[in-house]
């Protein structure tokens, strides 16, 4: 604990820059604690440098702001002299890339979504290689053991992956990723019931309009913008009992993949939705919406279920949060369910421990200063600045006690929640989108890196709703309502990447515009109509080519497997 307080201190002396070396022990960088720091690989102590901003693109919608806005980014430029400019999407991912691309020109680091391959193929990132090697000694550290899995064929590292898991891996006690999700007074008034099959979970919404109406209620809503349409194509996997892999199902056993597209699961999912759009329960809008609009509508109160992975409607839930500690009121706040369509199915909502490899930080070739970045990006990975992250500033949003464990009081939850403060205090933008500790991390002295997957902070930020929740479900935290993940050395398949051009990523675009087509018509038709619908969709897809691209899936998990088990 000496060592972080010492560390504290010097973030405030660091901005006297005569004291800068005394604190850092590198000029550059101004930063403390036991980790390498960054830019010591040329074992010479440097200039401090001017400072600097540079620019980066984040390919999801968010507020643009400067890094050094925040009280978070404001203490990395006092450690590095960098501030960046953050840009985010607005509009087609694809479309902006395709702009970045036609002109040659981008922003110094990019963080794409799923027009990484785009990027890659057409040049526009960096080797990192030889960078790190002479600036990342902490780079190196976090990264090198996933190596086999970061390099191109080329050899080349573009790009750092945000999911590399440093220490022992500590599961979450909350649910992070995919559910499907149902208001807390649906549950409440039908007495807490175990709910586990598509059909109970869709009976419940019904039973529960009907006895409520005229309220306005919304029964179901889907998220389908352009970039985030897998919100609607993906929940027959996890009804099937698979973990997101992406397009396709693996066998356990033989590994094979499957594009369920025109499986009978995703038949049997979409005319589910028909039926329930059919009651008049299904919001017809969730066709046109934008995400704004999707999570304006979640966070009014009015829809009472939907699926979709934590992480894209956090906003909506943590403003539904505020509005509950400030009403003692938790009707509103929404609740995961592991739904599967069979009772006799072991659900696999919860993410086995893995290694995303086709997303990541690059930097660009119009970057200004690619040894800045890279340095800024190692400064980023000790075990100190994954705290201020995560956790941030000892004494101010989290705690610790006389055992070395953190923790965080009623009080710091709540305001740590709040987004308004997450914002303005930077964890917003730096929890994610950086070279990081992955999901799962845990420091050398057993607390986890993640705020919320430490023990202490789970159960303190348990309200007394919550606490009644998991007392009538007999369970201690939200995920252990879920199965435990079954072993994926693959996981996820969707991180394979596809060269752009080649048939398969061909077919992927294929197949996303046409269900782009038929899905709507599909779930908004008269019942009578859906398998006259559904048989002219799949002969459609049965043009695409899906064989060739199972194929190449099947073969791309068989390298990866190899990868991952050191073959």
């Amino acid at each position: 604990m000496k060592k972080r307080r010492f560390w504290l201190s010097c973030l405030t002396i660091v901005m006297l820059a005569s004291l800068l070396s005394a604190c850092s022990g590198g000029k550059d960088n101004g930063k403390a604690g036991s980790n390498t720091s960054a830019g010591s690989g040329n074992g010479a102590q440097e200039e401090k440098l001017d400072k600097v901003t540079f620019t980066y693109f984040n390919a999801v919608a968010g507020k643009d702001i400067n890094t050094n806005e925040t009280t978070i980014g404001k203490i990395f430029e006092e450690q590095t002299g960098v501030n960046f400019k953050i840009e985010h999407l607005v509009g087609d991912e694809n479309t902006k890339v395709g702009t970045f691309i036609a002109s040659n020109s981008y922003p110094d680091v990019l963080v794409p979504g799923g027009s990484i391959d785009k990027l890659l193929s057409s040049g526009s990132f960096i080797p990192l290689n030889d960078l790190i090697d002479q600036y990342g000694p902490n780079i190196k550290r976090v990264y090198e053991p996933y190596y086999n899995l970061m390099k191109a064929e080329d050899g080349n590292i573009y790009f750092l992956p945000m999911s590399a898991v440093v220490g022992e891996y500590i599961s979450a006690p909350n649910i992070e990723q995919g559910a499907f999700w149902i208001q807390r007074r649906v549950l409440k008034e039908a007495g807490y019931p175990k709910i586990k099959t598509f059909d109970d979970y869709l009976n419940l919404i019904r039973d529960y309009v009907k006895k409520h109406p005229g309220e306005d209620l919304t029964g179901y809503i889907a998220l389908t913008t352009q970039d985030q349409f897998f919100a609607l194509t993906n929940p027959p996997m996890h009804l099937a009992g698979y973990p997101n892999d992406g397009g396709v199902i693996i066998d356990m056993e033989s590994h094979e993949a499957n594009d369920y597209a025109d499986d009978e699961i995703t038949k049997r999912y979409l005319q589910e939705l028909n039926q329930l759009n059919a009651d008049g329960l299904f919001d017809k809008s969730s066709f046109v919406d934008n995400r704004d609009q999707y999570l304006a509508k979640i966070a009014s109160g009015k829809v009472l279920g939907f699926f979709d992975y934590r992480w894209q409607v956090g906003q909506a839930m943590n403003n539904l949060r505020e509005a509950a500690q400030q009403t003692g009121n938790d009707d509103l706040e929404y609740m995961a369910l592991p739904i599967v369509f069979d009772e006799n199915t072991k659900d696999q909502y919860l993410d086995p421990p893995s290694f995303v490899n086709n997303r990541g930080v690059g930097i660009s070739v119009s970057a200004k200063d690619p040894v800045r970045i890279i340095k800024y990006f190692d400064n980023l990975l000790t075990d100190e600045n994954q705290i201020l992250s995560n956790w941030g500033i000892e004494g101010e949003t989290y705690s610790v006690d006389e055992n070395g464990r953190f923790y965080r009081t009623e009080e710091q939850i709540k305001q740590t929640n709040t987004e308004s403060f997450r914002e303005s205090f930077g964890f917003k933008y730096f929890e994610y989108n950086w070279p990081r500790y992955g999901n799962g991390s845990s420091l050398p002295d057993g607390n986890s890196v993640g705020a919320g997957r430490q023990p202490e902070v789970a159960q303190m930020s348990y309200s007394d709703s919550d606490k009644k929740l998991l007392e009538a479900y007999g369970i201690q935290s939200f995920s252990q309502l879920f199965a435990a993940p079954d072993v994926r050395p693959w996981y996820p398949a969707w991180s394979i990447q596809i060269e752009q051009g080649s048939p398969a990523q061909i077919f992927t675009q294929k197949k996303g515009d046409l269900q782009r087509k038929y899905f709507p018509k599909l779930v908004l038709a008269n019942p009578a109509e859906f398998d006259k619908i559904w048989d002219e969709y799949v002969k459609e897809f049965n043009k695409l080519g899906v064989k060739d691209y199972e194929q190449l899936m099947t073969d791309e998990v068989a390298k990866k497997v190899d990868l991952v088990q050191g073959k």
